[in-house]
């Protein structure tokens, strides 16, 4: 029996092998990519929720590869929060997978073999970036998975490319700034794992050239997160890749790029060096900047899938401030980095439905823009009515996510002390009510049928998707319901949470512990 000890490192090699497996695999049969896909993906969740189980309840994975002791050999280390961020993000890939294979046979039809190669390509490479413990390893698997979402959004061809190569040119302009900062970071150290480096830098916090390194790091992941003003590739990228491309990219991508900004923050530079600079404090006030801008923009779209891209800019903007009030919070579970850590499971739930439901739209009558969907809430309720649970979610109706959300980052603006923010809050909320209300009474409340055409034209004849796209939307869907009550039941008030307390429980100690 293999060890749960084996698995982070076996999830990552079983993802690389599977995509080679499917090119070979799919010369033969191009029905084997979806299915070597969707089987590996649910192997890795199943091993993703064992690593979280056990680092839960035993403790922490450090594992050295190749047998050599760290800081000279690779070391791949889970903790509660990278398990949990695994856990989110293969859960998100398993669903978008299952969304696909209809839609890309539709869409992509001689593309297949190679799309669910590099699709898994993508999961590898976001996968290593969450479980590695070596700085330059976290670059690598940056850029493989950057490469594979570049070809990925490119794969539907005509203006894709342009929405690629934009994205390209400033996903590489991060990248470069991210090896930067490494470079410097070993320059002045000599290390690149992460819990020597932690060990090492506090003699060192006053360097120059190590402030700087933090500074790369901040701008290069800001890129790769779409956070305001560096979110110029998002809105064209999101509205014109695959539908399950757009989940992906808004509801785990940037978060993961999030969550290596996160990591690097806490566990390299540590609390104390964090609160040398005023770099945290200036984020939260970007990132509230963001919270109004995204909704702005997303107000004024026509086509959906761009009003939920400017929707994701707002959103960022939600978690970024969380991160940003984590210094000036000191309650371990209102304040901190809970309700960030939440918002990126949130995010991904509700994001993840509404990109796939307007892919749906796409996929079932070329429906792009907002005053297109007339009707279609009697034409295609279920679909609609998971877009309705995930738009009310996204505004803050309790008892959904998106409410708890607020509700937790509230309590952490209230901690801080600036309740300037609380009103950022409040009218992203009205903003957020004024852009889904409208997509919500074009569904259920227009005069006419569906479609771009007047009301004296042929309309356009639709129905429920197919049930291998729907059953993804629905479980999303109602899981923005179900995951709000949960959440709800395990306030402090009431309960406890477990898991959020044993996440915030790592930045008590603000270090990975080097192994002796």
């Amino acid at each position: 029996m293999i060890g749960i000890e084996h698995l982070p490192v076996l999830l990552i090699v079983l993802s690389l092998l599977a995509a080679f497996t499917i090119f070979v695999a799919g010369w033969f049969d191009k029905k084997f990519s979806w299915a070597i896909s969707f089987i590996t993906i649910l192997v890795q969740l199943v091993m993703s929720i064992f690593i979280l189980n056990h680092v839960l309840f035993t403790g922490k994975i450090d594992y050295w590869l190749s047998g050599w002791r760290p800081p000279w050999g690779i070391q791949v280390v889970v903790d509660t929060l990278n398990a949990y961020v695994l856990v989110v993000l293969l859960f998100l890939a398993l669903l978008s997978v299952m969304y696909s294979k209809r839609n890309i046979q539709h869409e992509l039809p001689e593309k297949v073999i190679t799309y669910y190669a590099v699709y898994q390509l993508l999961v590898t490479g976001l996968c290593g970036v969450t479980i590695t413990g070596d700085i330059f390893n976290m670059y690598v698997f940056v850029e493989i998975f950057s490469l594979a979402a570049y070809a990925l959004i490119a794969s539907r061809g005509g203006i894709a490319l342009k929405a690629s190569f934009v994205y390209l040119v400033m996903g590489s302009i991060g990248a470069c700034l991210f090896v930067l900062g490494i470079g410097f970071l070993y320059s002045v150290t000599g290390s690149l794992n992460m819990a020597d480096l932690a060990a090492i830098l506090p003699p060192l916090y006053g360097n120059k050239m190590v402030q700087a390194a933090f500074a790369l790091f901040v701008v290069g992941l800001s890129i790769k997160m779409a956070l305001f003003p560096l979110h110029t590739w998002l809105p064209d990228a999101h509205s014109f890749a695959p539908a399950e491309i757009s989940a992906m990219l808004s509801g785990i991508i940037i978060e993961v790029s999030t969550y290596a900004l996160i990591r690097l923050s806490f566990s390299v530079f540590t609390v104390n060096f964090l609160k040398l600079l005023p770099i945290y404090d200036l984020l939260a006030w970007i990132a509230a900047i963001a919270i109004i801008y995204g909704s702005v923009m997303a107000i004024a779209q026509l086509n959906l899938k761009r009003m939920l891209a400017y929707s994701s800019v707002s959103q960022m903007g939600y978690i970024m401030l969380a991160v940003g009030l984590s210094l000036s919070t000191k309650h371990l579970l209102w304040g901190g980095l809970t309700p960030a850590l939440m918002h990126i499971l949130n995010h991904a739930l509700m994001k993840g439905c509404l990109f796939m439901v307007a892919g749906a739209f796409i996929y079932k009558a070329d429906l792009w823009n907002i005053t297109d969907l007339r009707g279609l809430g009697r034409k295609m309720p279920w679909t609609c009515g998971a877009f309705t649970m995930a738009a009310i979610s996204m505004i803050g109706v309790p008892p959904s996510v998106g409410f708890v959300s607020k509700i937790y980052l509230i309590f952490a603006v209230v901690e801080a002390g600036n309740f300037l923010f609380m009103a950022v809050i409040l009218l992203s909320t009205l903003l957020n009510l004024v852009y889904f209300w409208r997509v919500i009474e074009t569904l259920y409340m227009k005069v006419g049928e569906a479609g771009p055409h007047h009301e004296y034209e042929k309309p356009v004849k639709t129905d429920e998707i197919p049930l291998l796209m729907l059953i993804p939307i629905l479980i999303l869907g109602s899981l923005c319901i179900v995951m709000g009550i949960i959440w709800l039941t395990e306030i402090p008030i009431i309960g406890a949470v477990p898991i959020m307390d044993s996440v915030n429980k790592l930045f008590e100690i603000g270090r990975y512990t080097v192994v002796p």
